[in-house]
Parts: structure tokens; sequence; C-alpha cells
């Protein structure tokens, strides 16, 4: 389960950073709501590191916090800075959608231990990430 979470942890990381990138760095049309979607998703995130952390810590581990470990279990690329605006949101979009892989591989390990605490939440977050992508997708964005 530590393994599954520590994935979990450094796919969440990648995906804080690449979104405060994008946050800092949209520019042009519309930028005032993707500024702030974009806010709104990395504030989502830091709580969402801090729960995933804490899970481990409440299996008897060690949280894992620096880069090396984070790039070495994370299955999401840093961002470009100097992407377009519809290269960063549709970036974005894929890697909400590659947490939703490796949300079901942490809940089905999750699972083959019963470990409801773990199960209930892989659950809501992987509401979340869906609720996420339909609205990226959805929005005005051409790509």
């Amino acid at each position: 389960m530590f393994e599954s979470l520590k994935h979990l942890l450094s796919d969440y990381y990648m995906l804080y950073l690449k979104t405060q990138n994008y946050h800092w760095n949209f520019a042009g049309k519309d930028f005032f709501m993707w500024h702030q979607e974009f806010e709104k998703q990395y504030r989502d995130l830091a709580d969402v590191i801090d729960t995933t952390a804490e899970l481990i810590r409440g299996l008897g581990y060690k949280a894992p916090a620096n880069f090396e470990t984070y790039n070495k279990y994370t299955s999401l690329k840093g961002g470009n800075e100097d992407y377009s605006r519809e290269e960063m949101v549709a970036d974005i979009t894929n890697d909400h959608d590659k947490l939703l892989m490796t949300l079901d591989k942490v809940f089905h390990r999750a699972e083959e231990m019963q470990d409801q605490v773990i199960m209930d939440f892989t659950i809501n977050r992987m509401s979340y990430h869906r609720k996420t992508i339909w609205m990226l997708k959805s929005s005005k964005m051409n790509y």
C-alpha cells in the first residue's frame, strides 16, 4: 500500500507544481478566468497532498517529501511555461486523466487490503478528477 500511495503523492505533487506554473504563466484570452481556475485547482491539490501524506503516516511510514522521490515515482511530466494556453489546458486535462488511473490502482490495492479509509478517499478523489476533466474539456479552448 505504501508504494501505491507514494506514487499517488508523487503524481499529486507534480500536478500541483504544473498547475501553479500554468497559473503564473497563462497569457492571452480569458486570462483572468484561467488564472482563477488554476489557482482553485492548485489549492485543492495542496490539501490533497497533505491528506495523502497523512494517509501514509497513518500506515506507519514516513511520507516522502523530496523531488528526487517524486521524480522517481510520478507518471506525470513537468509543466512547460512556454506552452500555448491551449497546450496548458490540454496538458492539465491529460494529467487529471492519468491521476484517475493512479487512483484506480490505489483503490484496488486498498480493496485487497480491505482498507476502507483509503478506498473512500480514492473514490472521492476519482469523482473530483472526473468532474474536473469534464469541466476542462467543456471549456471553449480548442485543443
